[in-house]
This record gives structure tokens, sequence and C-alpha cells, in this order.
């Protein structure tokens, strides 16, 4: 029966546990203390770096942002039997770190898509993506056809195209359910079943640590851009909700300052000018009052002063601008 190590008994290291225990014998390896319980007779526990290394698997079940320091710090222990797998959420990152470190060590990519919430009632069809990245035919058929039948689907393509497609589904789904918590979303005595969906997204989201959907969005070179994305059509479809013009018969003005203010005066000019015979204005008295209203869609067009022949620079309305698109 081959060896395999496990360094990492987090939340997936334990699922990882679940889901190999039967067919090899395990060595187990955490910072913290890992307690016998519900292990099989033939686990070890290592007390040491070196114990994990008399195994000629090592999968690796820590952070994102954990994994550079963990395979520096473990590099002097690296022969050429060994075949070394991580399991990270992303995949360009651990090609990176593995291309950096190894010489002549196999390594093998994996992101099993589940975890301990979506495997509690077993295996079954869930996804794991593969990357041979530098095992040999032999060893990457052996794992291949191991989780097959483990009946796990299996889902082979490059790093870059992981990461690419992780971007908008996984990382999409942490930021959505993140959002959701932070916006205390909670469910109603008269929920839909589209609520109770975003329910369940948020649940399973915030089950896993704040670090793993921090380094989702920051290990992910397709994260960034997906969050823009996700900015803009918030943008563009909040917009859409915005009345066309707030009164069909006037246009509505805000503006900052009162009556007789150089505003309303600048206005005025501007009206003339325009020859907009029929309007209103609401005199807001500050820039912020004046975005606000934009942003709310209580006003049609607002006007405040950036800077003054007096005065200079209008700090309040430079402060306040940053808050708002």
């Amino acid at each position: 029966m081959k060896k395999v190590s496990i360094v990492g008994f987090g939340r997936f290291g334990k699922t990882l546990y679940r889901l190999i225990k039967d067919d090899f014998i395990i060595t187990l390896y955490d910072i913290n203390i890992i307690s016998h319980e519900g292990l099989t007779k033939s686990t070890i526990i290592a007390k040491s770096l070196k114990e994990i290394y008399s195994s000629e698997i090592i999968f690796y079940c820590v952070p994102i942002s954990s994994f550079e320091d963990v395979i520096s710090k473990h590099k002097k222990y690296f022969q050429n039997y060994h075949i070394l797998i991580d399991v990270l959420s992303v995949k360009m990152h651990p090609a990176k770190i593995f291309k950096k470190y190894l010489t002549n060590t196999q390594a093998l990519l994996t992101h099993p898509m589940f975890g301990p919430d979506s495997s509690k009632d077993g295996f079954q069809n869930l996804p794991i993506i593969l990357d041979k990245f530098t095992t040999s035919n032999e060893i990457y058929q052996f794992w291949k056809e191991y989780f097959k039948s483990k009946n796990l689907k299996v889902i082979e393509m490059s790093a870059r195209d992981h990461d690419r497609l992780a971007a908008n589904s996984q990382g999409l789904t942490h930021f959505i359910g993140r959002l959701l918590d932070a916006y205390h979303f909670e469910g109603t005595l008269i929920d839909s079943l589209g609520a109770k969906k975003l329910l369940e997204v948020k649940g399973q989201t915030c089950n896993d640590t704040w670090q793993l959907f921090m380094d989702l969005q920051l290990y992910n070179p397709y994260t960034k851009q997906m969050r823009i994305k996700l900015g803009n059509t918030f943008d563009k479809l909040s917009n859409k909700l915005l009345p066309r013009q707030i009164n069909s018969q006037f246009i509505t003005f805000g503006i900052q300052g009162g009556k007789g203010s150089n505003n309303e005066e600048a206005l005025h000019h501007f009206l003339h000018q325009a020859e907009i015979k029929r309007f209103r204005i609401k005199y807001l008295y500050t820039s912020r009052n004046v975005l606000q209203a934009l942003y709310r869609g209580n006003i049609d067009r607002g006007q405040f002063a950036i800077a003054n022949s007096v005065a200079g620079i209008v700090d309040e309305s430079i402060q306040v601008m940053g808050k708002y698109k």
C-alpha cells in the first residue's frame, strides 16, 4: 500500500483524508495539535517535517498565501522519487512556486472543486481539476484513474484556463457570498426559493475562512477584472432604475449653496446660455448633498464648485467626489 502524507489538516485536509484514508497509509502533519479521534489505526501523526517525507506522495492542504513559505522550508527534504500534489483553489500560483523551488521532483496540480460542506453526503460526481504539470505519464494516469475510481468527475485543463474560469465561477460566488454577509442578508418568513438559494450561497461561502476568501481574490490574476466587471454591471443595472427625468414638465437642478450663492448665479448663466426655460432649483448647500441627490435619483443634474478665484480649491468637493462614481 502506498504511503501518502497530508500537510495541513484543516477543513480541506480532513475532507481529503475522508476521501483517501482507506486506500493508503496516511501520515498527517499540521502546525496545530491533531486529535486521534476518527483516524484509522494505520494513520501516523508526524511530529517533524522529516517524517512527512517518508511518504512517496505528499498533498499540500495549506492556505494559498502560505504555500510558498511551506515549499521553501520543506525543499531540503525533496527527493527525486517524491510526488508533490497541491490542492489549492488557484493553479497558476502553485505552478509558479513549484517551478521556482523544484528541480527533479515531480509535481501534480489539482483543484478538488468541493469541500466539507459539498461532500458531506459523499463524493459522487464532484469535480476535480487536474493539470499534469511535471508528472510522468505513468504517475499522472495513476492519479487520474484513482480519482475516477472514487467517483469524482475528472476535468483536465491547464492552470491558466482553470484560473480564468474559476475567477468567474468560484471567485464570483465567494465574492457574492461575502457581499450578502456584509449586507446582513437574512432569512424571512416569506422567502422565495431564490432567496433561500442566496442564503445557501452566503452560508456555504462564509463557512470558509476569511483567509481563503482573500487568497481566492488576490492570488488569481483574473479575479481583479471579475470584480471590476461586477461593479460596472451593478452600476449599469442600478442606473437603469433611475428616471430619465424626475418631472416631465421641467428639469430639476440641485446646487451647492443657497439662494444668492455663486452657484445659483453660475446656474442661471448656464440656463440662459442653454436656453432652458422650464426648470426647478433645489438648494442643497453642500457638495455631498448634491452628489447624494444625484446618486439617489432625486435631481436630474447637479452643480457644485471645485475651485473658485478667491479661495482656490474647494476641499469639501474634492474629498466627497472620491466617494461617488
